[in-house]
């Protein structure tokens, strides 16, 4: 007996591939989905504003209007309708610009059977993103649908050999994210090195990064193996690539072009295979357009570019954070796991967390250290949170204040004239005085009468 199509497994397919249409639509068919058929952009729309569906399928690469104008037309017309995008593995790059602009996912050909009807159950879920398997991102501790949805980009540029740059502010976990995405490549065999370019000194960065021969300056009394050649075959994370100097950014955009390097001293190139990875917390096209970074460079760099949400936009994250150091320290310290008091976990929710995971971490080892208790109080985290008097607070009371402050200011204005006051503030003057005297505002202090 055939599977009943309901409204929710009505799916359009969209592809200038008549050969790809037929397979997918004979293997969702067989898995109860109810398909239509477009072969352009264009008859898609039509196809849509007939009947809309639960689903849009398209490929990336098509004549007319491609994957990417079908997503930004349907974004436009039917801000809730889920498109997932087709794409051949060299077109990575693009298909993961289009899951930034709002794409639910993408896949790469020849379309996995398997992988499609997961996907596709994701979306008759909700539009829930799955966590993806951990294996590879275990670092990365998270329940952010924002993250998930990053993971996932990262596990298939990973797939790539192609160069990626990672922004986000500091603190927000940007080494881990590339780790995580050499240890899901091809590459997880071979090393990983992460260089941070703001750490090291301009003038020994060079010789760090590219290696050098004995006698090539005063000091050099051995030969030097260089970060890349250590990283060979593996992955180079260049943290706070922003940061490095301009004459070395030269030379890095010859290493990449070339994919050779020179060590100091030496007349010979040495070839080199090694995936790049960058990182930084700047505007980099802002820098490009001041001259304080070479534009060509970016782009060599930016080939796929992955944004770390911070910590104030993941905040779901935090209480999931929190158990994770917490556990670590009494692990590490052999200690009993302390706990957080509910007033002093509201207080980790409701703060910005301008130094992002890495100022949670410093903040929670501090509080450990200062907490005679298993129990971590309020107290302890008002004294170590900075600016902990800029915590929102709840709602009701921000209303009071507010209200309070602003009657005190009429009366101000007003010198103290409750029917000029009421007037100002578009209220009668029984309701007015009602407002004043629920606040204990005295209408004949000095404050008020000027």
């Amino acid at each position: 007996m055939s599977q009943a199509k309901l409204p929710d497994r009505d799916i359009i397919i969209v592809d200038d591939d008549p050969g790809l249409l037929e397979l997918l639509s004979m293997r969702l068919q067989a898995s109860g989905y109810a398909v239509r058929t477009a072969a352009s952009g264009q008859e898609a729309i039509t196809l849509i504003a007939s009947r809309i569906p639960a689903l849009v399928i398209s490929d990336l690469k098509m004549d007319g209007m491609d994957g990417m104008e079908l997503l930004s037309e349907v974004q436009k017309r039917w801000p809730s309708l889920p498109v997932i995008i087709l794409t051949a593995h060299g077109s990575i790059p693009d298909a993961v610009a289009a899951t930034q602009k709002g794409a639910f996912a993408f896949l790469t050909k020849p379309v996995d059977k398997d992988a499609l009807l997961s996907t596709l159950r994701k979306v008759s879920d909700g539009g829930s993103i799955i966590k993806p398997d951990e294996s590879w991102s275990h670092r990365i501790v998270t329940r952010s649908p924002k993250m998930y949805q990053l993971l996932e980009q990262a596990r298939l540029v990973a797939q790539s050999d192609v160069n990626v740059l990672i922004n986000g502010e500091s603190g927000t976990g940007k080494e881990l994210l590339a780790e995580a995405i050499h240890c899901v490549s091809v590459r997880n065999n071979k090393p990983f090195i992460p260089v941070n370019c703001g750490a090291i000194p301009a003038d020994l960065m060079e010789s760090e990064l590219f290696g050098h021969k004995k006698g090539a300056f005063t000091g050099a009394a051995r030969d030097h193996t260089g970060l890349f050649a250590a990283a060979d075959g593996g992955t180079l994370f260049l943290d706070e690539i922003g940061d490095m100097p301009s004459h070395l950014q030269v030379k890095l955009l010859r290493v990449l072009q070339e994919r050779k390097i020179r060590p100091i001293g030496s007349t010979e190139q040495v070839p080199i295979d090694v995936r790049i990875v960058s990182a930084t917390h700047r505007d980099l096209i802002a820098a490009a357009q001041q001259g304080a970074f070479r534009e060509d460079l970016f782009y060599r760099l930016n080939v796929v570019n992955l944004v770390l949400p911070p910590l104030r936009e993941r905040k779901e994250d935090i209480p999931l954070l929190v158990n994770h150091f917490l556990s670590s320290i009494a692990d590490r310290t052999d200690r009993p796991r302390k706990h957080f008091a509910d007033d002093a976990m509201d207080m980790l929710l409701s703060y910005d967390w301008p130094g992002n995971v890495r100022q949670l971490n410093n903040l929670i080892e501090q509080a450990v250290a200062l907490s005679a208790s298993t129990l971590i109080s309020k107290e302890v985290i008002e004294h170590s949170v900075p600016g902990s008097g800029d915590v929102v607070e709840p709602l009701t009371e921000a209303k009071k204040a507010f209200e309070r402050e602003y009657c005190e200011r009429l009366l101000r204005i007003t010198g103290g004239n409750i029917p000029e006051a009421a007037r100002l503030a578009g209220r009668n003057r029984s309701d007015f005085y009602k407002i004043v005297k629920k606040h204990g505002i005295a209408i004949e202090d000095d404050s008020i009468q000027g």
